[in-house]
């Protein structure tokens, strides 16, 4: 009997040995995910202690301003805010934020800034502004087959627009209101020009030059198109962030005067032309 007994106690013995085995490794399986967790969120921060600025590019980018179609983010906005980055001290990490949640993310604290133009931001006095990078100049395209260019917002009385889905249009918005232009929303800048191409109902797209250039010559469209001969818009495209990061726009806003004096900015811009 205590043969028996004591096989038995041996059993419940290693039985014990081995549940509390299998707790441990559960145990750290469990802490896993926290500690990987702790090491992207550790590597997100440079171990010389670098500054951190996470810059909205957008999943869709907004060509030639911002590309994110390659392997690294490139176009105007990025290479200009790159430069000004790595001058300062500060090293950018690029982040794809949808654009209706850019705002409310920026001031949260989940990114530091993202591109865009006061006039476009409906509440512009919750954030700061460098000064303007570069101008954005909308127009109107038309597609020649129509027979005529649109060069002013009256000329469009009764026609209807292909406009950019969320985008503001300060200067276009008291004829959408009234109904003398109709408003037609798409989602993305390329597919506003085959709407406005291949649709009967549409008759231009109010489009920034730059882009709209960018889009036809990519997309071998450039000798389907005319333009308006004025701009309906002219806005400064800045970086927007919180304010409480005045040090670093200031910094930001010496650097960009110092090079629109020496050329490094207009060299850039020239790369996107």
């Amino acid at each position: 009997m205590d043969s028996i007994a004591h096989s038995l106690q041996r059993a419940y013995s290693m039985k014990q040995q081995r549940y509390l085995r299998l707790a441990a490794w559960a145990q750290r399986f469990a802490c896993l995910p926290l500690l990987l967790a702790f090491s992207m969120v550790s590597s997100a921060e440079p171990a010389s202690g670098q500054k951190v600025f996470r810059f909205n590019v957008s999943p869709n980018g907004y060509p030639p301003y911002m590309i994110v179609d390659q392997e690294a983010p490139t176009g105007i906005m990025w290479d200009v805010v790159s430069l000004i980055s790595a001058r300062i001290g500060v090293r950018i990490v690029p982040q794809q934020i949808p654009r209706k949640r850019v705002d409310q993310m920026l001031l949260d604290g989940y990114i530091d800034g993202t591109s865009r133009a006061r006039e476009w931001v409906q509440e512009p006095d919750k954030f700061l502004f460098t000064n303007p990078v570069v101008d954005i100049q909308e127009v109107f395209f038309t597609p020649k087959h129509a027979g005529k260019t649109y060069h002013s917002p009256e000329d469009l009385f009764s026609k209807t627009l292909v406009t950019h889905l969320g985008y503001m249009y300060p200067e276009l918005q008291p004829y959408f209101e009234s109904g003398d232009i109709k408003r037609f929303d798409v989602s993305r800048d390329r597919d506003m020009f085959n709407f406005v191409l291949h649709g009967d109902r549409f008759d231009a797209a109010v489009v920034d030059l730059l882009v709209g250039r960018w889009i036809l010559k990519n997309e071998g469209l450039q000798d389907l198109f005319t333009v308006s001969s004025n701009n309906i818009s002219s806005y400064g495209f800045r970086v927007m962030f919180r304010k409480e990061n005045r040090s670093f726009v200031d910094k930001f806003n010496a650097e960009l005067e110092r090079i629109r004096k020496n050329g490094e900015l207009e060299a850039i811009l020239a790369n996107y032309r």
